[in-house]
């Protein structure tokens, strides 16, 4: 048994309770009932990974349980299959991060943050440990490190090119060195790897790309020996939160902005605009509303009903003529889980799509679209006791628009102990459905996924 869960019954712990309750059994069903027409273009699979504890165990926080991907085959029409499956690492049968010699295990991951694809490659990630593979089948292969040229721990938030291809991601560590950046190119071969000069001991999540730079978020929740949760950081008011620009190509040079005290877990999209200022969106905490977030992750005395509290839509604009850092709030909802259309990943974006939670006037769970011309906001509500997931965008065949494309997103239902995958029309959320398809149980709320399609697993 691993030291950070234990077996203990009974303990009120929000993250695997309601929405977030664990399921206890791998699942195959075939032939799904669909309510209402999937569009013909869906060929692929939707995997969604997330934290789902075994039995009897009880993670200290949010992000130490184990992780499970659950997964849709869809083809021309008909929604072929459901699975959920376990990702068998170490860390599943309760294998320390540290050995006894004091050295990380990187191959002891949970593993239940996020599941992409790329170059052929389905890879399931945690960013404090190496990727695991997957198959189209939900069946685990085995950690993955490029070849053995990937020595550290791996982002649970790597960036695709849509241009090159390439891969963009980094590795992070609460000791030195604190940040390596690393570049994978179409085919999958690790083609750069370099050591980031400057980058300190903080709780680096994310970070954003754009056509020509790489942007590094080293803000003010940090390494700290006395968190007991398993996720040793805390906020430190005494940390300088800073933003660092850095060129894709050539020498590894960082310049780093002073920005606001705030944490960001998740961007939206960055890109560079017309004068070259760089512009970083994403759903920004202050002190207090991490500080109530974190207490929901770990189940600290006092916490709130939801998970996000108090994160709200921000921008940052960094001038590197001028030396200065603008920022502004773009919206008051409480939102977290930014996607946009992934062909426009570092490059402008007038469309994003996020995950909207009860408060600041919000009494359900809704998703929300964005317009960053216009500043207009659309909202499709859940119902009560509903809960959508990250909405994964796919482009319709033949679109021409930004938005001409479709969100997917797994709905926890506790009214019914169901869910149900709901494919979204992206030009108008709040229309009904294009399509329902209907799980053979619950799935838990979530974090990240990827839509995979066919043409990517030729």
């Amino acid at each position: 048994m691993s030291t950070e869960t234990s077996t203990a019954t009974g303990i009120d712990k929000p993250y695997i309770t309601g929405h977030f309750a664990p399921v206890a059994e791998e699942t195959t069903a075939t032939g799904l009932t669909v309510r209402g027409t999937l569009p013909p273009e869906l060929n692929g699979r939707y995997f969604r990974n997330g934290h789902n504890p075994k039995p009897g165990d009880v993670p200290t926080h949010w992000f130490k349980g184990s992780g499970m991907v659950h997964g849709l085959r869809l083809r021309d029409g008909r929604a072929e299959w459901y699975r959920n499956r376990w990702v068998t690492t170490p860390a599943l049968d309760g294998a320390p991060y540290m050995r006894e010699d004091g050295t990380p295990d990187l191959t002891a991951s949970i593993a239940g943050t996020h599941i992409i694809e790329h170059a052929g490659r389905i890879l399931a990630l945690q960013e404090a440990n190496l990727p695991w593979e997957m198959t189209p089948e939900l069946d685990t292969v085995a950690p993955y490190d490029f070849g053995g040229r990937l020595r550290t721990a791996m982002t649970a938030h790597p960036k695709e090119d849509p241009v090159t291809g390439e891969l963009h991601f980094f590795g992070y560590s609460p000791f030195p060195p604190y940040l390596t950046y690393y570049v994978a190119d179409a085919s999958g071969q690790l083609v750069r790897s370099v050591e980031i000069e400057g980058a300190g001991p903080s709780l680096m999540h994310d970070f954003a790309l754009t056509a020509n730079h790489v942007v590094w978020l080293d803000l003010p929740v940090v390494f700290d020996h006395a968190e007991q949760s398993g996720i040793p950081y805390r906020w430190s008011d005494a940390y300088t939160p800073r933003m660092g620009v850095m060129p894709r190509t050539g020498p590894a040079k960082v310049t780093w902005y002073e920005v606001e005290p705030g944490a960001l877990l998740h961007v939206a999209n960055a890109h560079e605009d017309e004068t070259g200022r760089i512009v970083i969106d994403g759903p920004r905490y202050d002190r207090t509303s991490w500080e109530s977030s974190w207490k929901w992750f770990v189940g600290a005395p006092g916490y709130g009903p939801v998970p996000s509290i108090g994160s709200v839509g921000h921008r940052w604009i960094l001038d590197p003529h001028s030396g200065k850092v603008t920022e502004e709030a773009r919206d008051g909802l409480v939102t977290e889980f930014p996607t946009v259309n992934d062909a426009y990943l570092g490059h402008a974006n007038r469309y994003s799509y996020a995950l909207a939670f009860p408060g600041a006037g919000l009494d359900a769970y809704a998703l929300v679209k964005y317009d960053n011309d216009t500043g207009e906001r659309r909202m499709a509500p859940m119902g009560e006791r509903r809960m959508p997931g990250e909405a994964v965008f796919v482009p319709a065949e033949g679109g021409t628009a930004e938005d001409d494309g479709y969100l997917l997103t797994i709905v926890s239902d506790l009214a019914r102990d169901a869910s149900e995958l709901l494919v979204l029309d992206a030009t108008d959320i709040r229309r009904e459905p294009v399509a329902v398809v209907e799980l053979p149980n619950r799935v838990p709320s979530g974090i990240h996924g990827s839509w995979i399609p066919d043409a990517e697993q030729a």
